[in-house]
């Protein structure tokens, strides 16, 4: 079955998705594009054979034509294309945030419970790169006994100058907050943020930041941020058990011996170190979309991100650890 696709947000995410849905994976069709930018949109329509430009997003979802959407808009915007998509009955893939508040996250998974299944991807694309997959299974296997401390790192080379020191937290860390809630299958109940003396590159930025997350099982998190480390985009992940330790590989295929030095690639940015990841998550989509449905990071899953990441912005302000609480998790989710 091919899935036929609207496509919310044109920006470069979205963009990439479009490329993705297009040129690279098989099963889906792009048939309707929306943006708050009518130039951009024509532009995009016109490369795709057959495709439609809609004046707004809920106009596109409530096109016969479109079977499942993907939202990859401004953040604020996602929740009433939510609401719209779930009313409809469409299966949406919702690039992070599922909503930039956690009162709007509930009401998106209070609106999926009533409609009785899941139709909501979150675009938590780490969960379907391979050398992350493969530290979850080595976790779950008990290769290296009781998981009990992970240690990560996010570093960018750079940020553009609309970036705030919040987003280190809210667009940033949260991709380890959620990676170490799949890793452990628990919760975080706590969260810390320190600031070490500023990187001179980050003009008035808080960066680099270091979070300390507790898990509901009694773990501990560690994470570094650092968004203008200059060399490169390096991402890290490590976690230590009571038997062993197990952790993210570089990912260059190859290293390169020449005139004394040992040498491999570190990626330039996050479109080349997950490329294949974000692959994934659109077969997975794509496979449930075509039944109608929804797997993958839930609803749930983002919000439970999303409350951390309100702890988070409260734990940099308050120099303290701040506790993360969340409503019961509803049967759907479980």
């Amino acid at each position: 079955m091919t899935v036929k696709v609207g496509v919310i947000g044109t920006g470069m995410i979205g963009l990439d998705h479009i490329r993705r849905l297009t040129e690279v994976l098989a099963g889906a069709r792009v048939v309707a594009v929306s943006d708050i930018n009518p130039e951009r949109v024509a532009a995009v329509v016109e490369r795709i054979p057959g495709a439609r430009a809609y004046p707004t997003g809920e106009a596109l979802i409530d096109a016969a034509d479109v079977d499942a959407v993907l939202i990859a808009s401004w953040g604020p915007t996602h929740e009433a294309y939510l609401l719209h998509a779930i009313k409809a009955g469409k299966p949406v893939f919702c690039e992070k945030p599922l909503a930039t508040t956690q009162e709007a996250c509930v009401r998106v998974i209070d609106a999926e419970v009533a409609h009785g299944k899941r139709l909501v991807q979150v675009g938590f694309m780490r969960r379907f790169d391979h050398a992350y997959r493969v530290l979850k299974d080595t976790v779950t296997s008990g290769a290296i006994g009781a998981p009990l401390l992970y240690h990560a790192a996010h570093r960018n080379p750079s940020v553009p100058d609309t970036y705030t020191s919040d987003m280190a937290i809210i667009d940033t860390l949260v991709h380890d907050i959620d990676v170490a809630r799949w890793l452990f299958d628990e919760e975080v109940t706590g969260i810390a943020i320190r600031a070490p003396r500023a990187n001179s590159k980050g003009g008035i930025l808080r960066d680099p930041i270091f979070a300390l997350m507790d898990m509901a099982g009694g773990a501990l998190v560690t994470v570094e941020v650092s968004v203008n480390i200059d060399y490169a985009y390096d991402i890290r992940g490590e976690m230590s058990g009571e038997s062993g330790t197990v952790e993210l590989a570089e990912s260059n295929a190859v290293v390169v011996k020449s005139k004394g030095v040992a040498a491999g690639r570190v990626p330039a940015d996050w479109r080349e170190r997950f490329i294949t990841a974000y692959d994934e998550e659109f077969r997975a989509w794509l496979a449930a979309a075509a039944q109608g449905t929804a797997t993958g990071p839930s609803a749930w899953d983002g919000y439970a991100a999303q409350a951390v990441c309100d702890a988070g912005v409260r734990a940099a302000a308050s120099g303290e650890i701040e506790p993360v609480r969340l409503r019961e998790r509803p049967g759907l989710y479980q």
